[in-house]
């Protein structure tokens, strides 16, 4: 396994870029830290409070629904490994408008910081290109923090970004778990 050298805080950021460019699902815990410490409280991000694994499913769902907007799923790794089956749903429908943006610090940071399979050898790049996602990438140093990026943004087919960071935090931020409150504030964003 590649030595994770990437802050988190310091990487996530330019990979992300402008948050606006994305309607965005945030999966359970620090990527929705990730998400608030860039774009605060933007209507533009649905931050999973309690749903674990249903990130990808549900930003799934929306670019099929609204293929006239770009959706960005920014998950951990281990949220992705309990729905890793919808890997295979995004290589077959293939929507040009989604991007999958996988935080992995290689630890289960929800329930202590246990190693996560990705630690031990398990790889999200290549069980993204193995289920159809011809679009992946590994960031795994600064030098490529701009190809993900890029990558992110492409139109032509469903794109899949393995971001390695190492076990430090999220940056500081706060997200409102109001759930009932987030789904109003992203419904006016969806809908305009």
């Amino acid at each position: 396994m590649n030595e994770r050298v990437l802050r988190r805080a310091d990487a996530v950021p330019p990979v992300l870029g402008d948050h606006e460019d994305f309607l965005i699902i945030a999966g359970l815990g620090s990527p929705c830290r990730d998400v608030a410490a860039v774009n605060g409280a933007a209507p533009n991000a649905y931050p999973l409070s309690g749903a674990m694994g249903a990130a990808t499913p549900i930003g799934l769902g929306l670019a099929l629904a609204r293929p006239d907007r770009r959706v960005l799923v920014l998950t951990g790794e281990g949220e992705l490994l309990m729905s890793v089956g919808a890997l295979a749903t995004v290589g077959v429908l293939d929507p040009g408008n989604l991007s999958i943006l996988c935080v992995d610090n290689g630890h289960y940071g929800e329930t202590g910081y246990q190693k996560s399979h990705t630690s031990r050898g398990v790889d999200l790049e290549l069980m993204a290109r193995g289920a159809g996602i011809r679009r992946t990438l590994t960031v795994a140093g600064e030098d490529t923090l701009k190809a993900g990026h890029d990558l992110i943004r492409e139109t032509e087919h469903a794109s899949f970004v393995l971001l390695r960071v190492d076990a430090s935090e999220p940056a500081p931020a706060r997200f409102d778990l109001n759930a009932a409150a987030n789904r109003l504030r992203f419904r006016e964003a969806l809908l305009g």
